[in-house]
């Protein structure tokens, strides 16, 4: 079973990628939907205890807890302490699940990947990228999102083109949706042969 993991900076298209994929059958595991789910659940009172006043009914309110850890390392810190171990146990139960059924490929949804080491526990990676005009005006066309906010998170995460040198695959998505379809497939049929190669 390869284990692929896909990653690209923010408004590069990554969920719609790991979507096509899913569509074509291949298990996909999201980080962010892990992390949404703890924070209905098992990360909501550690977070609330690092955090006081950022759980509202139970869940961990995003806009809250942002104005917590943006812009302040420290405090990023202590919430990477609490989630990346919940979120590794999730993926790790997942990825177990998908090789007891028989699965030849495997997508890990993995935003930071390069940052966090996340490369390292993968088969293979598969970047995301598009042009930088196109993922701005992405970016800033959705709800709550500044220059600033924008900024803030570009400089947490490694640069595209970094990104890119360091990927076994890359999927450009500045064209139309069928284009994007068209890399998905090529990309999919190379792992798929290379899964029955080895």
């Amino acid at each position: 079973m390869i284990l692929l993991g896909l990653t690209g900076s923010i408004g590069m298209g990554k969920t719609t990628i790991g979507g096509m994929f899913a569509d074509r059958g291949v298990p996909l595991i999201s980080a962010d939907e892990i992390v949404h789910k703890i924070y209905a659940g098992r990360a909501a009172p550690l977070i609330e205890a690092a955090f006081p006043g950022s759980v509202i009914d139970g869940v961990v309110d995003r806009d809250v807890l942002s104005r917590f850890v943006l812009g302040n390392e420290d405090a990023m810190k202590r919430l990477e302490a609490i989630v990346h171990p919940l979120v590794h146990e999730e993926r790790e139960k997942f990825v177990e699940s998908a090789r007891r059924d028989g699965a030849r490929l495997v997508i890990l949804d993995i935003p930071l990947l390069f940052e966090t080491g996340g490369d390292a526990s993968v088969d293979r990676v598969l970047v995301v990228t598009c042009d930088e005009a196109i993922q701005r005006e992405r970016v800033l066309a959705r709800p709550g999102m500044t220059e600033e906010k924008f900024e803030a998170i570009k400089s947490r995460q490694t640069p595209d083109a970094e990104k890119r040198r360091r990927a076994d695959y890359v999927i450009d998505t500045s064209g139309t949706f069928a284009d994007s379809e068209e890399q998905v497939d090529q990309v999919l049929a190379q792992l798929l042969a290379e899964g029955t190669d080895g």
